[in-house]
């Protein structure tokens, strides 16, 4: 699971990684924490402290500690809420290259660009509820719903 804002340990960049490995039991926790590392782009950081890094970059290393693991899913929430469009274009292009790798991604997005690009399914929730399943380009040309319809319009669902 990676969250909306990352919790960095007062430790470097692969530490932090280290750290999640360790907690899993895996053997070889130095070479998994720089190859995890790698896989997002921050290898040249992994000694930095953490918590100096920018929010995308935090946001890259909560996905490398999430990734180390090879999870068979990896569940994100709002992985790029308050990055700006550089850090945004990072992150998805890792998360695109997990999925590549065969890691099943279940995101939480409020942002209708992002759901286009990345996602193959919707799953449209209204108060708690999912209301509307469709693949992603059904949901985008003929939402089901009116709360879909109206939230793809821009408007805000009554209720």
């Amino acid at each position: 699971m990676v969250f909306q804002k990352p919790i960095m340990l007062r430790r470097s960049a692969v530490e932090n990684v280290r750290y999640a490995l360790k907690l899993a039991g895996v053997a070889d926790m130095r070479g998994a924490a720089l190859a995890a590392l790698d896989d997002v782009g921050l290898r040249a950081l992994a000694h930095r402290p953490a918590r100096v890094l920018s929010g995308g970059e935090q946001q890259r290393l909560a996905l490398a500690r999430a990734w180390a693991l090879h999870p068979e899913v990896l569940f994100l929430d709002e992985p790029t809420a308050s990055l700006d469009p550089s850090a945004t274009r990072e992150v998805e292009a890792v998360i695109r290259a997990f999925d590549a790798a065969g890691t099943k991604i279940v995101m939480a997005t409020h942002n209708l660009g992002q759901a286009r690009r990345l996602g193959d399914e919707v799953l449209y929730l209204h108060q708690g509820r999912v209301v509307e399943r469709a693949a992603v380009d059904a949901f985008f040309a003929q939402p089901a719903t009116l709360e879909a319809a109206a939230f793809i319009k821009g408007e805000l669902p009554w209720g």
